[in-house]
C-alpha cells in the first residue's frame, strides 16, 4: 500500500504523505488529474466513500477548516487507498468525480448536504438526506444541534425528471407519457422510499429516487455520544441484522486502538454475525417473493427467522435491537444450552429454504419474471459503488471476509457464492446459497469454539466484574471511570471495512483522543445499492421494478441513517 502512494507522490510531486501514512494529501485542483490516474493506472475500480471533516475544533497541519477523504479499493480488494484533500477556497469546493464514478453522484450529494462543499460540474448538487426547506448544515461542529427544522412543503422532483427526458427525446406534455410516484408510502418500495417514474405505457423510460424521510442524525449523534454508548444507535441501522452493525463498529475502535479479542470473544461474533446474514436474507428473500404472489413462500422463510429471533432474544434479552456487543467484547457469555437451540433454529432454516426453493427453483413463472431483469455487469456493479450479495451476483468475487480476512474467516470452510448476469435472478439465489454457507460457517464455529474469556482484560476498556466493584475501591474506580469518561481511543483517522449482509459495512473514525469520537462515518451499502435503482429499472416495467428493489435489499434505517 504505501509502494503506491509513493508512486503517486513521484508522479505527482505536490501531493504527499500524511505522518500517519494513513492517506495521501493533495491539493484539490489536481483531484481530477489523480483520480483518473489511481482508476487507469493503478487499477482501482471501487470508489468506497467520500466524507469530509471539519477541522474547527481538530489542530491540523493543513490549517485548512475543511477536508475531504476518498476511499478507493483496488482490483483484488485487498488494498484501500485514501486520498485527503485540502479545500482552500470553501465557495470553488472541487471537481466531481461522477464521469469517473457513478456512485460519486450521490456521495458528492451527501458531502454537499452536510457539509456545504460543492462539487464543481455536478449535474444535481441538492440535498439528499435533510429536506428541501433545511437551513444550514448539520454536520459542521458550530451547527446548533437543538435546533428543530420542520418540512413544510414536497419536492415535484422535477427538477430531475425533466433532464432526463430531454435526454431521452422525450416531451413531457405527450398524452401518452405518466409521470408517476412509487412511494414513499407503498407496501412494495421496502422503506419509506419514493421514486417518480415516467411511464411510456408500462415501460419505465426514466426514474429519480427520493431517499431521507428516516434521516435521523447518527452520525451527528455519534458526536455527542462515548463510543460504547454509540452501539445501540448501530442497531437502528440495518435494523434486519442489528449484530451485524453492533460489530463493525465495535470491531472499527477495536481495530483503531489495535485490540485483538480473545478467541472465544472471536467466535462468538463469528456465530452471531452469520446468524444475522442468514435472517436478512431471509427478510430479503421472503419479502421479494411475497413482491411477486408467492406468499406460501413468504411463511417458509420467514417463520425459520422468528425462530432464530427466539434464540438471539434468550441470548441478548432483545429480539430486534439487540445492542449485545461492547468495545473489547460483548456484555456475557452464552447460555447453558445454546448449542441445542442454534442447531434447532439452523434445521429450520434448512428446511425452509429445501421447502421454498421445491416451489420456485423450476418454477417458469418464477424464473420469466426475474431472469433478465435489471441486469447490472460487472463493470457497472464497481462503478454503481456495490459491494455484497449484490456485487457477487454480477459475477465479482469480493467478500471482505476473504479479501482481508478477519476473526478466523481464513481457517473456515465456505464457499464464495458468484454470480454471473447481475439480474434480479441471481441477486435472489445468490443470497438463497449464502444462507447455507453462513450455516456452515456456523457449525464449524460452534464445533470448534474455545473456552475462556469474552472479553479483553484491560480495565481502561472494560468493566470489571460487579464483585470487584462491589468488593474493591480499584474496581469501583475502574468501574466510574470508563462509564463517565468512555473509552479512550488514540488519536487519528481509521476506516474499517466489514462484510455485513448487504455488503461492506464500513466506519470512518476521526478520533480527537477522547472518549466520544470527533466524526463517524458510516459507509452504509445501502446507499450505493439505491442510487444505481433510478437507472438499472429504465426500459422494464412497473412490476419488474418492484421485483428488482426487493432483490437489491434496500434498509431505509441503514441508508439515510
Amino acid at each position: 500500500m504505501l509502494s503506491e502512494y509513493l508512486q503517486l507522490i513521484e508522479k505527482f510531486p505536490s501531493s504527499k504523505l500524511d505522518k500517519t501514512e494513513k492517506y495521501l494529501l493533495i491539493e484539490s485542483a489536481m483531484l481530477q488529474e489523480i483520480v483518473t490516474y489511481i482508476k487507469n493506472e493503478l487499477e482501482y475500480p471501487l470508489l468506497l466513500d467520500i466524507t469530509a471533516i471539519d477541522n474547527l475544533y481538530l489542530s491540523h497541519p493543513s490549517q485548512s477548516r475543511f477536508e475531504l477523504r476518498y476511499l478507493f479499493r483496488s482490483k483484488e480488494f485487498e488494498n484501500t487507498l485514501t486520498l485527503g484533500v485540502i479545500l482552500t477556497d470553501l465557495a470553488l469546493g472541487v471537481e466531481t468525480l461522477s464521469s469517473l464514478y457513478s456512485v460519486a453522484d450521490w456521495l458528492e450529494r451527501e458531502v454537499f448536504d452536510q457539509y456545504g462543499i460543492k462539487f464543481r460540474g455536478h449535474k444535481t448538487l441538492k440535498r439528499i438526506l435533510n429536506h428541501n426547506e433545511f437551513i444550514g448544515h448539520p454536520l459542521r461542529k458550530d451547527y446548533e444541534i437543538t435546533k428543530g427544522q420542520l418540512c413544510t412543503t414536497t419536492q415535484d422532483m422535477l427538477d430531475e425528471m425533466t433532464p432526463l427526458l430531454k435526454e431521452r427525446e422525450l416531451d413531457m406534455d405527450r398524452d401518452d407519457l405518466m409521470i408517476l410516484n412509487l412511494g414513499p408510502s407503498h407496501p412494495a418500495s421496502h422503506g419509506t422510499i419514493r421514486t417518480l417514474v415516467a411511464l411510456d405505457g408500462e415501460k419505465i423510460v426514466a426514474g429519480a429516487s427520493e431517499i431521507g424521510y428516516l434521516h435521523r442524525g447518527f452520525e451527528k449523534s455519534c458526536e455527542n455520544h462515548p463510543y460504547n454508548q454509540i452501539i445501540p444507535y448501530t442497531d437502528r441501522l440495518n435494523y434486519c441484522s442489528a449484530l451485524m452493525n453492533n460489530i463493525a463498529f465495535a470491531k472499527t475502535v477495536e481495530d483503531m486502538m489495535e485490540i485483538t479479542l480473545p478467541d472465544r470473544g472471536i467466535f462468538i461474533r463469528v456465530i452471531l454475525g452469520e446468524l444475522s446474514r442468514i435472517i436478512d436474507h431471509l427478510v430479503c428473500l421472503a419479502a421479494g417473493l411475497l413482491d411477486m404472489g408467492g406468499q406460501t413462500n413468504y411463511w417458509y422463510l420467514f417463520n425459520p427467522r422468528n425462530d432464530a429471533y427466539d434464540f438471539l432474544s434468550k441470548l441478548t434479552g432483545a429480539r430486534l435491537t439487540n445492542s449485545y456487543m461492547r468495545i473489547g467484547g460483548m456484555t456475557h457469555d452464552l447460555y447453558d444450552g445454546w448449542e441445542s437451540d442454534l442447531e434447532s433454529v439452523l434445521s429450520k432454516v434448512q428446511k425452509g429454504l429445501d421447502d421454498s426453493l421445491l416451489m420456485i427453483e423450476h418454477n417458469r413463472i418464477f424464473q420469466d419474471r426475474l431472469q433478465n431483469i435489471s441486469p447490472v455487469s460487472a463493470q457497472e456493479a464497481l462503478s454503481y459503488g456495490f459491494t455484497g450479495p449484490n456485487l457477487r451476483a454480477s459475477g465479482v468475487a469480493y467478500d471482505v471476509r476473504s479479501a482481508n480476512p478477519y476473526y478466523y474467516y481464513d481457517h473456515f470452510e465456505y464457499d464464495m457464492v458468484v454470480g454471473s448476469m447481475g439480474d434480479t435472478y441471481d441477486r435472489m439465489m445468490v443470497r438463497f446459497e449464502e444462507i447455507v454457507q453462513s450455516m456452515k460457517i456456523i457449525r464449524q464455529a460452534t464445533k470448534g469454539i474455545p473456552s475462556g474469556a469474552i472479553r479483553v482484560s484491560d480495565p481502561r476498556i472494560s468493566l470489571p466484574p460487579k464483585d470487584e466493584v462491589y468488593g474493591t475501591i480499584e474496581g469501583m474506580m475502574n468501574q466510574f471511570k470508563l462509564v463517565y469518561e468512555g473509552v479512550q481511543v488514540p488519536k487519528g483517522e481509521f476506516y474499517g471495512g466489514y462484510e455485513a449482509a448487504n455488503g461492506e459495512l464500513g466506519f470512518y473514525i476521526v478520533s480527537d483522543g477522547s472518549g466520544t469520537p470527533y466524526k463517524v462515518k458510516v459507509r452504509a451499502p445501502s446507499y450505493a445499492h439505491m442510487a444505481s435503482y433510478p437507472k438499472i429499472i429504465e426500459n422494464y416495467q412497473v412490476g419488474d421494478a418492484i421485483l428488482t428493489l426487493g432483490s437489491l435489499n434496500i434498509i431505509a434505517g441503514e441508508m439515510d441513517r
